[in-house]
């Protein structure tokens, strides 16, 4: 008959275990204010969204048969609405072309707003131009997570482009490029087609992203992401020449686009290369309608009347995407706007002499011309600034500042004010000196290092107390992201300045507060740092980091599990081993020293020589996201996500275990304490063969849920009580139970952090088994798997792991490097992992083979 042993088991919720609880309770709840941050405390969206006219149809273009058995799972789409879908359905073609490409998980059918638009404004003008919409499908893929169809889909444009270019062939004004819209990925797989050895850069003459990561992956959890990224980005620098022609606008999303952070839209300064622009639209969520008609007004004012097509000229090019996009005026562009202006009618002139003058009226039926003679002013004043209250679309007074010694030739300026009809006007000008009127403030830094650094995460808050509606501008100058702010009648208005791209190391230049306000206007401004607002900067910046983090404190923990149990011979929990053994001056030191000593010749030639990899801290300070403090925070929220993830994770596992103790009843420890049977031979062989044929991601799935209900069979057999564990086995000798329970007891530990550290490896491979189940159909094998190699090593591994005990371990010749490297390993983790989120399970996986090892030898 089985007995029942009871012993209590009470985890250190008092004392030192009271304090870590509440201290990482602490820096759990930082995590969650900059993650709040990020997710819900952004500008107010004030985006209006397009409207169809008539119902959108897709004509598929039939590709040739060739092209269709390389790309099964791909498409290409004419967008047309009514009677000119109808019209187009033969295909004979007049327009402009422009190739639409979604991006991850995008559709096809994204094209709408853009085609939808266009197809308005060419009816508006009878047809005297207009433009024929192409969209592909990618099959909604995950590119932005899998880089493994990258090439294939850059493959799949360039066939798309000679495809859509032959359309035209018969045409009197046959087009010879194509222009494209690229959204998300699909910006990045355009930036990707110079590198094709077969593509004519003539191909394409205009590019426009919308939220593009052009810097780096939003999360580079492969490796065919990382070197895609290295040969398109490198492409565009060491051979500038191929894309001189070729003119690009990035559009970034703002802090409304929480997946894209803008400063990855950023395009590389080259110096070959000024064709590029880069803009931040702080009013847009995806595709809305401001965005959709700039973008529309500056694709007719790019055609060329003699070619019917998009015009030639680079530099034209770059006028009129600033004009819409810098600019952004709502008007179309002139290339000679008119410099003389004929003031018609017999309204009244008035001349003004004062510098300070206001002009307010109720009911004005005629028009009137106010004139101010500069000649009194140039040598007092450096500007002259006027604006009207009324508003301008919803949100914008009509504003215009001048500085004098541009305007040399001038003599009079003339400010006309029209009839007004029922409504109250009032216009300010003034003269004043810019030195007299600007104020430059310290900003107060926090966590910062440095320039660019404090800059990164600096919030200014700002409150206005004023009487009349004032504008308040944040001017950024070393990047196209100003934010205008309205303040109406008594109010108190907050600006916070987030960067979306941190200052340059060689930039001098400052950010400028404009504050443009009547001149009895009462105002107060102060500057102070928002503490959640820098937190939610670290997350914004670095949180795809965190990862990273939590694994190196999970090895950390599970090296001090070991050292434990060779030391005493009991194996300490997973929470109060990482309480005690993840400390950042283990970690951090380390990696900042390398850095260091790689600014040095012969330190980097080492490096070289022992073919290590540059160290990811590096990579990010070329980004000017790097200074130590920011590392520090990371890793205490890592450590602060591996405790209350430890917490629940060992708590789901017992209740588990409870479940499964009441619904089997067995009668006693399992007997068989061999690492290998022929059953899980067979299983390790057969997973092997699943990963070289399916998926290898699939393969390391399969193990990880194999894993953990044996280990709840074969480890623990509890029923939870209030912080007592109940143990049933057989009867045997009183020593024997003893020993037995202790190593049920100490392998139950260490299986739990070695549970937490595959669950890791899980989430990391996850993406590529979803990109693989949604294209099972076209293909049952996963090429190229960037998991397949893993999951061979880990799931011979774990055949061989997930029946140890700790008892082999404690008498291994091996043990205590067993308990050493995973501090190394902890290093090596964030110091090449934070940039390539693809490297972190090998590390978790060279300390669990030394742990195979310590069972066998």
């Amino acid at each position: 008959m089985p007995s029942l042993l009871h012993f209590s088991h009470l985890p250190g919720l008092w004392g030192p275990g009271l304090a870590a609880a509440l201290f990482y309770g602490a820096v759990a709840a930082l995590v969650l204010l900059g993650v709040r941050d990020v997710l819900f405390l952004y500008e107010e969206n004030r985006c209006s969204m397009t409207y169809m006219y008539e119902y959108p149809e897709y004509l598929k273009i039939k590709l040739p048969k060739k092209i269709s058995r390389r790309f099964p799972a791909y498409e290409l789409y004419l967008y047309g609405e009514g009677n000119y879908a109808e019209e187009n359905k033969n295909l004979i073609l007049t327009g402009i072309p422009v190739l639409f490409l979604p991006g991850n998980a995008g559709s096809y059918k994204q094209v709408r707003s853009l085609g939808s638009i266009a197809l308005r404004k060419a009816e508006d003008i009878d047809f005297k131009y207009h433009f024929n919409f192409f969209t592909v499908s990618f099959n909604e893929e995950l590119v932005a997570l899998y880089g493994g169809s990258l090439q294939r889909q850059t493959r799949f444009v360039h066939e798309c482009i000679k495809v859509i270019l032959k359309l035209y062939k018969d045409q009197e004004f046959a087009p010879s490029s194509v222009a494209i819209v690229g959204h998300s990925m699909g910006g990045l797989v355009a930036r990707a087609l110079p590198t094709l050895k077969n593509f004519k850069p003539e191909f394409i003459n205009l590019l426009i992203t919308q939220a593009t990561p052009h810097v780096a992956p939003v999360m580079p959890l492969d490796k065919y992401l990382t070197d895609f990224y290295t040969a398109v980005n490198n492409h565009w620098i060491l051979k500038a020449q191929d894309v001189r022609n070729l003119t690009t606008l990035s559009v970034a999303g703002g802090f409304r686009d929480y997946q894209v952070r803008s400063g990855l839209a950023f395009l590389p300064r080259l110096s070959q290369h000024s064709r590029a622009l880069f803009v931040v639209v702080k009013y847009i969520f995806k595709l809305c309608k401001e965005l959709i008609l700039a973008t529309i007004r500056a694709f007719f004012d790019l055609i060329d009347e003699t070619t019917k097509q998009i015009t030639e000229d680079p530099k034209m090019r770059m006028l009129v995407l600033n004009h819409h996009f810098v600019r952004h005026p709502a008007k179309f562009f002139e290339e000679d706007p008119e410099t003389l202006t004929e003031l018609k009618g017999t309204l009244i002139w008035m001349k003004i002499k004062s510098s300070k003058w206001t002009y307010t009226v109720y009911n004005e039926s005629d028009g009137k011309y106010f004139m101010f003679p500069l000649s009194n002013h140039r040598n007092t004043y450096s500007h002259v600034h006027c604006q009207n209250s009324m508003l301008v679309r919803k949100y914008l007074l009509s504003i215009v500042t001048l500085k004098l010694q541009e305007y040399p030739s001038l003599s009079d300026l003339v400010v006309y004010v029209p009839a007004i009809n029922g409504n109250k006007f009032t216009l300010d000008c003034e003269f004043f000196k810019e030195d007299s009127r600007m104020v430059q403030l310290p900003v107060t830094h926090l966590f910062s290092f440095g320039r660019y650094n404090a800059l990164l995460l600096q919030n200014l808050k700002t409150a206005f107390v004023g009487r009349k509606t004032s504008i308040y501008r944040l001017h950024i100058p070393w990047s196209h992201e100003d934010s205008i702010t309205v303040s109406k009648v008594p109010s108190f208005t907050e600006i916070s300045a987030k960067l979306h791209i941190a200052q340059p190391e060689n930039d001098s230049t400052v950010a400028v507060l404009n504050i443009y306000s009547s001149s009895d206007c009462q105002y107060e401004v102060t500057i102070k740092t928002s503490f959640s607002q820098v937190l939610g900067q670290v997350i914004r910046f670095h949180g795809v980091s965190l990862p990273v983090y939590v694994v190196s404190n999970i090895l950390l923990a599970y090296g001090g599990q070991i050292s434990a149990l060779i030391s005493t011979g009991h194996c300490s929990d997973f929470v109060p081993a990482l309480t005690r053994a993840a400390k950042p001056y283990k970690v951090d030191p380390f990696v900042n020293v390398v850095k260091f000593l790689l600014g040095f010749n012969w330190f980097k030639d080492i490096w070289n020589v022992l073919f290590l990899p540059e160290l990811d801290a590096v990579l990010l300070n070329k980004q000017d996201m790097w200074f130590p403090l920011v590392s520090l925070i990371l890793f205490l929220f890592g450590t602060g996500i591996a405790y209350w993830g430890g917490i629940l994770f060992s708590s789901s596992l017992r209740l588990l275990s409870s479940l499964w103790l009441s619904l089997t009843r067995p009668s006693g420890l399992p007997k068989d304490s061999k690492l290998m049977t022929p059953r899980r031979a067979f299983m390790a062989i057969l997973l092997v063969f699943v990963s070289c044929t399916t998926c290898g991601a699939f393969a390391i799935l399969i193990i990880y849920l194999h894993y953990i209900p044996l280990r709840i069979q074969t480890s623990l057999f509890t029923f939870m009580g209030h912080n007592t564990v109940y143990f049933l086995f057989t009867m045997s000798p009183e020593k024997t139970v003893k020993n037995s329970i202790d190593n049920v007891v100490n392998s139950l530990k260490i299986h739990i952090t070695i549970i937490n550290l595959l669950t890791w490896i899980v989430l990391l491979c996850l993406p590529s088994l979803i990109y693989w189940f949604k294209n099972l159909r076209y293909n049952i094998r996963l090429d190229p798997d960037p998991c397949r190699t893993m999951a061979i090593i880990l799931v011979s591994t774990l055949g061989i792991l997930m029946n140890s005990s700790t008892t082999k371990v404690k008498s291994s010749k091996l043990s205590k490097i067993a308990a050493q490297l995973p501090l190394p390993l902890s290093v090596a983790v964030v110091a090449f992992g934070p940039m390539h989120l693809y490297r972190v399970p090998y590390f978790v996986i060279c300390s669990l083979l030394l742990h195979v090892l310590c069972c066998i030898v």
